[in-house]
């Protein structure tokens, strides 16, 4: 959904998790020894991280996909979106977009959010539960993706700044880059 909405609009498309993998991939590592190794390198982090902060800061006309891209771009973020299912249906998707049992991508997936849950506690004190920085969190397990698009879409084409209030504060983590 996420490329189809760059696309839609005619903007540049970044995953944090494109770039993630593909750094395990360089590296020779699977998803889940990078992330070990995350856990042990802060630099890994840090660096994915900055790269994010620097693109939100230098480009216009971006959607910026990752974890923690509502926090990384602050308040260089025009409007700022979290997409959200329940585990088990999180599990459905991966599981059929990775080609592996729900069994494997439960433990990977679990494990995996536990390590990023902590990481970003510990480097940035980002409580990654925590949606009150974003201005649309939508739980895509109850719309097909064409009506997660319509709806996002909706919410970027009747954005105004001209009439914007305020965006709500994001913590400066960019002391901690």
């Amino acid at each position: 959904m996420v490329r189809k909405l760059a696309e839609e609009l005619g903007y540049e498309h970044v995953s944090g998790g494109d770039i993630f993998r593909s750094l395990a991939d360089e590296r020779g590592y699977s998803l889940v020894e990078f992330n070990r190794l995350a856990e042990e390198d802060d630099q890994v982090d840090r660096d994915l991280d900055r790269r994010l902060r620097d693109i939100a800061r230098d480009r216009d006309d971006v959607v910026l996909e990752s974890r923690l891209s509502g926090w990384m771009a602050g308040e260089h973020a025009d409007i700022k979106v979290w997409l959200d299912a329940p585990l088990d249906v999180r599990i459905e998707r991966i599981a059929d977009r990775e080609d592996t049992d729900p069994e494997t991508a439960r433990a990977e997936t679990v494990e995996r959010a536990d390590s990023e849950a902590r990481r970003y506690r510990e480097y940035y004190g980002i409580d990654i539960e925590d949606r009150s920085i974003y201005d649309l969190v939508l739980n895509t397990a109850r719309w097909d993706p064409d009506g997660e698009l319509d709806i996002v879409l909706a919410a970027v084409e009747a954005y105004n700044p001209a009439v914007d209030e305020g965006k709500t504060p994001v913590r400066n983590v960019a002391d901690h880059l």
